[in-house]
């Protein structure tokens, strides 16, 4: 891992200080830029594409060939883990990822395979080898999964919806159903994760996007208490047992104090969370990363400079802060906004990182 020739965001989470504040964009590899696009139409589809190796590995570096970012995150997505457990994943583009048969009872859960995950999920880990290898050590590589809770939403619910009626309902009326999907989904998640550092990559984040749901006990018992053991379980293993885990809970800022004793060295903010407040909470044992509103892209080049100054101001002095959006890019913004960012970023933090 040494051998990284840029090092900041690794930097950040182990504590030592760098010369300004490194960025990369949630999504970063995505349907914002005509190149993935291209890619994808050579794919045939969302799931062909993120099932191949050789085309994942090259979508993961298309914004890094455009842009000065300080990481690549690899190409997939979190529903993978679902479908490699049995319940087969569709996509239509103007649908999004589902599943045809949700769960819908206990029976369901029993017969879902916990078994071999990784091995299921081995296309990730060759697009991790081949991306590492274009990445020729410049920059680190972010390995992902999605939260249990997160995925547990998409499992019962078949898909994203406005509510979450169902998997919100299951919580109150038959929590001993969710505890035995969030069992498994520890159990493969961190098999998952295990394989991706394996495979090379320097960083692992796990994604909550759906954790914000919840009231404080339930996000306690049924988000973060399994990401703290799926934590645990890694920095138990020999192969993940160093490597930076970086956590983040969409809608999570009044939780950052439990968030921050998970054992995690990152948390990921959303854009509602004021980056000073969450300084002041969690203290400096722990870096932040975010929190950018994602439309701010859409704005002018002075305003797309002006709210990034703002964060960047608010955070202040100091070296445990990774520049990055409060969520996921969104597809129709211009890249060049994105290039405006970026460069912004670099320029306007170095004077606080001056010894």
């Amino acid at each position: 891992m040494s051998s990284i020739k840029n090092k900041r965001i690794l930097d950040v989470l182990n504590g030592v200080p760098v010369d300004k504040t490194p960025v990369w964009i949630m999504r970063q590899a995505g349907r914002y830029l005509p190149e993935y696009k291209a890619t994808r139409a050579q794919a045939g589809s969302f799931l062909d594409l993120c099932q191949s190796p050789e085309l994942a590995s090259e979508v993961t570096i298309q914004p890094i060939k455009r842009f000065d970012l300080d990481a690549a995150i690899i190409f997939s997505d979190i529903l993978t883990i679902p479908d490699a457990m049995g319940l087969e994943l569709k996509f239509e583009d103007n649908r999004g990822p589902y599943f045809d048969n949700p769960i819908d009872d206990i029976d369901d859960i029993k017969s879902l395979s916990d078994k071999n995950t990784d091995s299921k999920l081995e296309y990730v880990a060759e697009a991790i080898i081949h991306t590492k290898e274009k990445l020729n050590n410049e920059i680190p590589l972010i390995g992902f999964s999605g939260s249990p809770w997160t995925l547990s939403t998409y499992m019962v619910e078949g898909s994203a919806t406005k509510e979450f009626r169902k998997i919100r309902s299951i919580v109150f009326k038959e929590p001993e159903m969710l505890d035995l999907l969030t069992q498994k989904l520890v159990k493969s998640i961190t098999e998952y994760l295990i394989m991706q550092a394996k495979a090379g990559a320097d960083i692992l984040m796990i994604f909550d996007s759906w954790g914000g749901l919840l009231n404080t006990q339930n996000y306690v018992n049924f988000s973060l208490n399994p990401m703290k053991e799926i934590i645990s379980n890694l920095r138990k293993n020999s192969i993940t047992r160093n490597i930076p885990i970086v956590l983040f809970t969409k809608g999570g800022g009044s939780w950052l104090n439990q968030i921050a004793e998970s054992g995690c060295n990152a948390i990921g903010l959303d854009w509602t969370t004021d980056i000073s407040m969450a300084r002041n909470t969690v203290g400096e044992n722990i870096a932040l990363q975010g929190n950018l509103d994602p439309c701010a892209l859409h704005g002018t080049e002075e305003s797309i400079k002006d709210a990034a100054s703002k964060i960047i101001d608010g955070y202040g002095f100091g070296h445990r802060h990774i520049f990055n959006l409060g969520h996921g890019i969104d597809q129709y913004v211009d890249p060049e906004n994105l290039g405006i960012l970026i460069d912004h970023v670099k320029e306007y933090s170095k004077k606080y990182h001056q010894n």
